[in-house]
């Protein structure tokens, strides 16, 4: 009988959304058990996480399209995002990016 290794998971928790043009917050910090985030949004954009209000910029990480990926965070921490800044291989497009919390 042949041995398939388990797949690494997490447990899923609730999911933000936030809609981005210009540097947008989301409201709520995240959860007292959040360690770990999955990102993924329908057009680029730039995020930052931290303590407090955050305010993202076009130097700050950058996720493009319809990839997901997955953060380390602490719990009460918060993120915003922005639309990428249009470049040669970029367009900046207003989009939406899913937040969900993983623990």
């Amino acid at each position: 009988m042949p041995f398939f290794s388990k797949q690494n998971s997490s447990r899923i928790g609730p999911t933000q959304t936030i809609a981005y043009d210009g540097s947008v917050g989301a409201t709520n910090a995240f959860g007292t058990e959040t360690y770990q985030i999955r990102l993924v949004a329908n057009s680029g954009c730039s995020y930052r996480i931290g303590d407090g209000v955050q305010t993202a910029t076009i130097s700050d990480p950058y996720l493009p399209a319809n990839v997901v990926e997955y953060v380390t965070v602490s719990p009460g921490q918060r993120i915003a995002a922005l639309k990428a800044a249009t470049n040669g291989l970029v367009t900046a497009t207003a989009g939406t990016l899913w937040v969900t919390e993983l623990s």
